[in-house]
């Protein structure tokens, strides 16, 4: 696990997969709760996440994701089984952790520490193309974030020289954000998903100050679904200190 804090008191955290009690194929660390593991090994694991960054496991929000570009407003985690369908959250609650499974997509945390304003949003591919960063950043900016002091990070994801997709595909994606283009080591037609959500968010006149260099199908140490398929899924977290 990789976590920095910046002198704002803004926090970001990144799991690996190591350090938990699921067996294998899930092995070790996987914080996924709807992925096919043993419920208590996933409660057990977000249990040692939290408690290794010094939050409260039953205070962490966390999202059913759906590749959408959906986004909830929060105060606090909801019930089990209230859990919407979003691929955003953002909050004016300082202290307040939100969470974001990934096993490939790329996590993107937000943090205006001046407003007490954090988010954080789930960009696959069809999250790139549906405009989630956009949203979330948006729902930010409702709850009083400026854009030119919101820090961004990005965590580990399948880069662009290993995410390969059909030439339509990646022509589809371009389209919309011209950054995503990319091409494997092969010569093939790939999308960066991480490099279209810096771009987004450049637009948007967010600064990504942080960009985790991992690609997850590359790293053993990482969930990866495009060399996995049934594999665990990794968090990212983001939290602001409860006093300025």
């Amino acid at each position: 696990m990789s976590s920095e804090q910046h002198a704002s008191g803004a926090h970001f955290a990144f799991t690996d997969r190591w350090g938990g009690v699921s067996a294998a194929p899930y092995d070790e660390l996987n914080l996924g709760g709807a992925v096919g593991d043993d419920p208590a090994a996933v409660r057990t694991n977000r249990e040692r996440a939290a408690a290794s960054l010094g939050l409260d496991p039953a205070a962490v929000v966390w999202m059913n994701q759906v590749h959408g570009r959906e986004v909830a407003v929060v105060d606090g985690p909801w019930d089990t089984a209230d859990i919407p369908s979003v691929d955003g959250v953002v909050t004016a609650r300082r202290g307040l952790a939100l969470a974001v499974l990934t096993a490939d997509c790329t996590p993107v945390l937000l943090a205006d520490p001046v407003a007490g304003v954090a988010g954080a949003a789930h960009a696959g591919r069809p999250g790139l193309l549906a405009g989630i960063v956009p949203a979330t950043v948006a729902a930010m900016t409702a709850l009083g974030a400026d854009p030119a002091r919101i820090v961004a990070h990005t965590g580990p994801s399948v880069c662009g020289l290993c995410y390969e997709v059909p030439e339509a595909m990646r022509a589809e994606v371009a389209e919309a954000v011209p950054e995503s283009w990319a091409t494997t080591r092969r010569g093939t037609p790939a999308v960066d998903v991480a490099a279209g959500v810096r771009a987004q968010l450049a637009r948007l006149g967010v600064k990504a100050s942080g960009q985790s260099h991992i690609c997850t199908l590359e790293s053993a140490d990482h969930f990866s679904y495009r060399r996995e398929r049934t594999t665990g899924r990794l968090a990212s977290y983001v939290w602001l200190d409860t006093e300025l």
